[in-house]
């Protein structure tokens, strides 16, 4: 699907009864709304509509080229302006990496908008903030996004012998068809560049506070990206209902390297907090637009 804003046109995948509970999935770097699929399709099943948009950058449609275009309230703008065009004035909310990031700013700023929050992987951003002042291990996990921000060329050495540096970036824990897409999609004119101004767009303007949410935290031991003490600490950012869930031996791409443990989480979640009607056993009120 094309979900038409004022930002641009963002391209979608959906699945579900158009009348069912919405719930908005935002992915990371460097990924598509493609690593969502098997939640999609867990969802879909129990009477969900899930909507996985591609993000600013990675659509095609919604690409600037200026850095500071990608800073963080453009970002959490561009997700609560995906739900108004579908017509959701709630809905629940899930991220992973980047799209973990976004989705702890936009449940912070749009509380009466997010029934829950689910986040895999990313730490609450105060946490991680925390972390890299005082915990050498997380200061060095996070090097890389130092040196992808600080780097020009960094866009040349990913794509340089048939992207072999971006391919490595999935470790073999991504299925290999949807690496193979995923460097097909980043290989575009464009495409990578906008996906690590991310990255480059500088830090927020405005300083996160705790989240009031019911909140699903999903943390793996194998995550290369992001350490214990954040995760750990994550807990102290949230006013509302929280849940933290370790995955043992999982790397940080969770949601396709451990696609049936997120989606029983995920699930248990929703029915745990919120309205509790699908289109399953009862009639949502107002259709989404699409």
């Amino acid at each position: 699907m094309h979900i038409s804003t004022d930002a641009g046109v963002f391209d979608a995948i959906a699945a579900g009864p158009p009348g069912g509970r919405p719930v908005l999935l935002l992915h990371g770097f460097p990924q598509t709304g493609r690593a969502w699929r098997r939640q999609l399709e867990a969802l879909a099943a129990h009477g969900y509509r899930a909507v996985a948009p591609d993000q600013r950058g990675y659509s095609p449609g919604a690409r600037p080229r200026r850095p500071a275009d990608y800073r963080i309230d453009a970002l959490v703008d561009d997700a609560v302006a995906i739900t108004e065009e579908l017509g959701w004035t709630t809905f629940d909310l899930v991220g992973h990496d980047w799209g973990g990031a976004v989705a702890w700013w936009t449940a912070h700023t749009h509380p009466g908008r997010v029934r829950t929050l689910t986040v895999v992987s990313t730490p609450h951003p105060g946490a991680l903030s925390s972390a890299l002042r005082t915990d050498q291990d997380q200061r060095e996990r996070s090097q890389y996004m130092i040196s992808w921000r600080e780097t020009p060329a960094t866009e040349e050495h990913m794509l340089a012998d048939d992207a072999r540096e971006l391919r490595g970036l999935y470790a073999g824990k991504v299925p290999q068809n949807s690496a193979e897409t995923y460097v097909r999609h980043l290989s575009e004119p464009g495409a990578l560049t906008a996906a690590l101004n991310w990255y480059r767009a500088g830090r927020p303007d405005a300083r996160i506070g705790a989240v009031d949410v019911p909140t699903l935290y999903v943390w793996s031991t194998q995550d290369s990206a992001f350490g214990p003490a954040a995760a750990r600490e994550t807990g102290a950012w949230v006013n509302g209902p929280y849940r933290f869930e370790t995955l043992q031996g999982v790397s940080h791409w969770v949601p396709e390297e451990a696609p049936e443990t997120l989606s029983r989480l995920l699930l248990e979640h929703l029915r745990g907090h919120g309205e509790q009607r699908t289109a399953a056993n009862s009639p949502w009120p107002t259709s989404p637009k699409r």
